[in-house]
């Protein structure tokens, strides 16, 4: 179903690639402001925000760090000067060390802080600097982008697996402290067809991975960014009775191994 999202203002972090930037584009189809976030990758963000303007939204760019309270803060202030109002929140920014689970010397109390300072501190830090203009707003929402690694203790590390469990906590306390105004929901993507994922194993494992992952779940498929940006939009824009609750996407993966 279309949404007419003209006049609505959303920040996505880390929206130069993956699921960050289908969800920029996404959302700025349907006729929405966006901020669109990167730390490093500025060459791919500028092709974000031109693909998110050409799609009929406006954009804007803004590099920033999210493990840095200051410039969660700007991030925020940047799109409130630009716009006059905030009403989404994607929290999409993460990293990850990858490090075999079995491998309990290969992460270090440094890997656990980094992970957790992108992946659950800059989520907190940019819903803290968001709250007033979202709940200006009446009807404004946050999706935290999280992980089937949360609920099965699997995915890159530990330390990912980990802080995105964390992640989970967090949407559920903040979804109790900014209601009613506030929905705070988390979607969690299983295996994702991304660059990222495809840069941490290389293209032939990458391709191995795809076929082992659509052989075992149900559906048969493997997701794309634009999958769960579809499943972002839904809890960003439909989802009004929703908050506090986590969505798995991932094909019926974790269902999988029960299939006949």
């Amino acid at each position: 179903m279309e949404r007419d999202l003209a006049g609505k203002v959303a920040i996505v972090t880390g929206s130069a690639t993956g699921i960050g930037a289908a969800t920029a584009r996404l959302l700025a189809g349907q006729g929405a402001s966006v901020l669109v976030n990167f730390t490093r990758s500025r060459t791919e963000a500028e092709a974000t925000r031109d693909a998110c303007r050409a799609a009929g939204g406006t954009a804007e760019l803004a590099q920033g760090d999210v493990a840095q309270d200051a410039d969660c803060r700007r991030l925020v202030a940047a799109a409130f000067e630009s716009w006059g109002r905030i009403d989404y929140l994607v929290n999409n920014a993460g990293t990850t060390k990858k490090v075999a689970h079995a491998d309990l010397e290969g992460l270090s109390a440094e890997d656990f802080q980094r992970i957790y300072a992108v992946n659950t501190i800059g989520a907190f830090q940019m819903a803290r600097a968001a709250a007033p203009h979202l709940k200006a707003t009446g009807d404004a929402a946050i999706v935290n982008v999280s992980s089937t690694a949360a609920l099965n203790g699997t995915g890159s590390s530990i330390a990912y697996a980990a802080s995105k469990a964390a992640l989970n906590a967090v949407t559920m306390s903040l979804s109790r402290v900014l209601a009613p105004e506030v929905r705070v929901n988390a979607v969690c993507p299983g295996f994702v067809k991304t660059r990222w994922n495809e840069a941490g194993v290389g293209p032939e494992a990458f391709a191995a991975r795809i076929r082992k992952f659509e052989a075992d779940s149900p559906l048969q498929r493997t997701s794309g960014p634009e999958d769960v940006a579809q499943s972002i939009l839904w809890l960003l824009t439909g989802a009004h009775h929703m908050t506090g609750e986590w969505l798995v996407v991932d094909a019926g993966s974790r269902i999988g191994l029960g299939r006949h």
